[in-house]
């Protein structure tokens, strides 16, 4: 299988986003961006990343630069996800689906984005880069209609992207993933804390690294990324979310080739690993990324054995070309 060594910035060499902001580019495709650049003490172009305005000014510029849409919002309060790093995800995720063919794209290839939020960042990606097709699957109503009005205005989200709502905040597949339906990967960005409380120390120590928070005590001010509780927190926090997943993907363990989720954390591999083993696994990748100093990982699992593994790659992949959209 071909390997592709990261960039000099550890992202993914597919990913569009190498180097710095190409300002010129970003205000050509998104005016309204304007208001927020400034000048660098180096004498380049900047924005002020703490401030949430700015940074959900940056990701439309992004999409609309980049992904080939005609418009891109969403609600105040909701998840304003970073690119460079969410597409990272995206990109290696479609090298473990690579064959000697390449990488398989269009819409045979069938994506589960679990917990797609308002913001439809794994679609759009995919959609551009890829032309895979996605359900995206939430428990809340409100990101599901933002989504649908994402789909309204851009062609390219109408036609590859369905929305499903999950009745059940404990489940994470049942109810959306139908009987005799196959997906070639699911993939998810999970809450990463346990509670409002550490929720919002996450913020403060954010904040204070940012040189914008002094004190211990004083309330949290909004997230520069934004997010509704149930994008940043839940009972038991990211482990006890993946440990879930991994339990209730068994009970499809025929129905999707690669399950994967997000971890923030490294202490939470070893465990998760150990869960899968237990779950019957029979595959299981962790796969390291980086974005500048940023250090990140997810956790991708098959249950498929090997002889159907290597089936579903001659069936579903294999005649597919490899035509990956550059956007540049």
């Amino acid at each position: 299988m071909l390997t592709m060594a990261p960039t000099p910035s550890g992202l993914h060499p597919r990913n569009l986003h190498q180097g710095r902001y190409d300002f010129s580019r970003l205000l050509a495709a998104s005016p309204e961006l304007a208001a927020f650049v400034q000048p660098s003490p180096r004498g380049d172009l900047t924005l002020n990343f703490a401030d949430p305005a700015a940074v959900k000014a940056l990701n439309q510029a992004l999409l609309l630069a980049y992904y080939g849409l005609q418009h891109w919002d969403i609600p105040e309060g909701y998840l304003c996800p970073p690119i460079p790093g969410r597409a990272d995800y995206l990109h290696h995720l479609a090298d473990l689906l690579q064959t000697a063919k390449g990488i398989p794209c269009g819409p045979t290839i069938r994506v589960l984005d679990v917990g797609v939020g308002a913001n439809a960042i794994y679609p759009i990606i995919g959609r551009h880069c890829y032309g895979w097709s996605f359900v995206g699957a939430d428990i809340d109503a409100g990101a599901l209609a933002a989504v649908a009005r994402l789909r309204q205005a851009n062609p390219t989200l109408a036609t590859g992207l369905e929305c499903r709502h999950q009745p059940d905040p404990q489940q994470l597949f049942a109810n959306i993933i139908q009987p005799g339906e196959l997906f070639d990967l699911t993939l998810c960005n999970p809450p990463f804390h346990a509670s409002a409380e550490a929720s919002a120390e996450g913020t403060r120590r954010k904040l204070r690294n940012l040189g914008l928070a002094k004190g211990e005590k004083q309330p949290a001010p909004a997230l520069n990324f934004g997010g509704q509780h149930n994008e940043l927190w839940c009972p038991g926090g990211e482990l006890g979310f993946v440990l879930r997943m991994v339990a209730q993907s068994r009970d499809f363990a025929g129905q999707c080739h690669w399950f994967s989720c997000l971890l923030s954390k490294q202490e939470n591999v070893a465990p998760v690993r150990q869960a899968l083993q237990q779950a019957g696994a029979q595959a299981i990748r962790e796969v390291a990324m980086a974005q500048g100093n940023k250090r990140s990982r997810f956790v991708a699992w098959s249950f498929l054995p090997a002889k159907m593994q290597t089936e579903w790659r001659r069936f579903r992949w294999a005649p597919v070309s490899q035509a990956v959209h550059s956007g540049q």
